[in-house]
């Protein structure tokens, strides 16, 4: 059965290339009316370009419409804005892919302030931003799908990218807590880990994987996490056409008598404690206290 977006409206932001771009051009070619939003800046965010232009001509040229945004993400009133554009040309915004990015990588010792705090405010709270600014008109539709981008350097860490790394797992944080707010207003809410070959991951793949893993590889994942019958709080890996998922886990508490409630009765449990054979994947926060108390009670009898 082919998955449609005729109807639905979508916002991309970072789409004057790379991913975004592969996102806009086959939302559109799906039947959705895209906005694409993008800076045009380089990859470290500097300077401007007409590159959303670029890709709404390309959208135009294949016969379906677009319009293109050079607001920025990092500002709240300008998010506003686009959505407020989107709705008034458009009726309403039924996607938010939240994509836009920037890298500045460097060892943490060697880190500037500035450049941590930049990064983490295009991507964490740019992405907030957007969100922000579509939430309540998601609400009041009762339908909205919602992607962060999230990447495996925040999931599991990743060499002189403490700033990108701090972002991107916070991403995943606020898709379990929007997806819990969301719920009851048919608001889905996803996380992304891409790998693709862009500008951003330039000389980071041999110039012969560039192909296997293009940004295409990656849009399957991408389009089925905002559609109709998308899932909620997942975290999907994708890239070079192989996909997985990802989970964050708890293992069940061990309840240490008043004894040996101290440091060193903690280090001396410590293999007990990180013991994986008893995992489970959380639903929401509080099954961390409900746990705890459940073992508790176990205990006491």
């Amino acid at each position: 059965m082919s998955i449609s977006f005729a109807g639905r409206v979508a916002i991309v932001t970072g789409a004057g290339g790379g991913l975004g771009r592969a996102y806009a051009l086959e939302l559109a070619k799906r039947g959705a009316k895209v906005v694409v939003n993008d800076l045009g800046g380089s990859r470290d965010g500097a300077g401007t370009s007409d590159a959303a232009q670029h890709v709404v001509e390309e959208i135009r040229q294949a016969g379906g419409e677009a319009m293109a945004d050079g607001h920025s993400v990092t500002e709240y009133d300008q998010m506003q804005a686009l959505v407020a554009r989107a709705k008034e040309t458009w009726g309403g915004v039924h996607i938010l892919i939240n994509n836009a990015g920037i890298l500045r990588d460097k060892t943490f010792t060697k880190m500037d302030p500035a450049d941590f705090e930049l990064v983490v405010k295009v991507h964490l709270i740019g992405s907030a931003n957007a969100t922000k600014a579509v939430w309540d008109l998601m609400r009041e539709q009762t339908y909205g799908r919602i992607l962060m981008t999230a990447s495996s350097s925040g999931l599991y860490g990743n060499f002189g990218q403490a700033n990108y790394g701090a972002a991107k797992l916070a991403l995943a944080g606020l898709t379990k807590t929007l997806y819990l707010e969301g719920a009851k207003y048919n608001v889905r809410v996803n996380t992304l880990a891409p790998v693709a070959a862009t500008r951003m991951t330039a000389d980071i793949f041999p110039e012969d994987a560039f192909k296997l893993f293009a940004p295409e590889n990656v849009v399957p994942a991408a389009l089925y996490l905002v559609s109709e019958d998308a899932p909620s709080n997942a975290i999907v890996g994708a890239g070079a056409g192989a996909f997985h998922t990802s989970v964050v886990t708890m293992n069940a508490p061990v309840i240490l008598p008043p004894a040996e409630c101290t440091v060193e009765g903690f280090a001396a449990n410590w293999d007990r404690i990180n013991d994986r054979s008893s995992d489970i994947v959380p639903a929401s926060g509080t099954e961390q206290s409900h746990a705890i108390l459940s073992a508790m009670a176990a205990a006491a009898k």
